[in-house]
């Protein structure tokens, strides 16, 4: 398979920022760089790849918080999230306050993402799916050809993302994601933002907010 991924667990809140890279070209992506930038960095020296660019599903502080020192430190471009999620970037100081994180930089990505645009890791794709509830701004990558998809917090093995967050709406992540991850196929395994990884099917059939046997 010629994209492959191994997950780094970062911050107090184990988020699982996740390391991909095209093993034709050795290019390499960071998604959700949240802290502990000297774990990434480990990461990234261990597996001989070379970052081309971050890559965000939103800008909670435990997703972004290490993204624009990773950025300016490495030379690489921001993509996503989608710019609904401007204002939590925009609300970094004051999330690191709230939740006892080091004073992170607020920063502008180099590109803001939109439901059916595309990233590139090396000569990979991901597929951007914008999946709002969770935050507004929420997007999930997606890589058809390994039935990968990178979905941080919107939903998890056996949960869906917290609502209760400013312009979170458990309506709209509910259907974000029936209607737009669950089409994606059964066979489909997911990286969540926290815990261990699933498969779509698996959360049709099993999770209690979002299962084919609720209403």
């Amino acid at each position: 398979m010629s994209l492959k991924y191994r997950v780094i667990p970062v911050t107090p809140f184990e988020q699982n920022c996740t390391l991909l890279w095209c093993t034709e070209t050795n290019k390499a992506a960071v998604v959700d760089p949240g802290g502990d930038l000297d774990r990434i960095r480990a990461a990234i020296q261990a597996e001989g790849v070379v970052l081309e660019k971050i890559l965000l599903t939103h800008a909670h502080i435990d997703h972004a918080g290490g993204t624009a020192a990773l950025a300016n430190s490495e030379g690489v471009a921001i993509e996503g999230p989608h710019k609904e999620d401007d204002f939590w970037i925009q609300g970094l100081p004051m999330q690191s306050q709230m939740f006892g994180f080091p004073a992170p930089e607020v920063f502008t990505p180099d590109r803001w993402l939109e439901d059916n645009d595309r990233v590139t890791v090396g000569q990979e794709t991901l597929e951007v799916i914008h999946c709002p509830g969770h935050t507004p701004g929420h997007v999930v990558f997606f890589h058809r050809a390994s039935k990968l998809a990178q979905v941080g917090d919107v939903l998890f093995n056996g949960s869906i993302g917290r609502t209760d967050f400013p312009k979170g709406d458990h309506a709209t992540l509910i259907h974000s994601i029936r209607e737009k991850l669950f089409p994606l196929g059964d066979d489909v395994r997911f990286i969540c933002g926290h815990g261990p990884m699933s498969t779509f099917g698996q959360e049709r059939a099993t999770n209690p907010f979002v299962s084919d046997h609720r209403g």
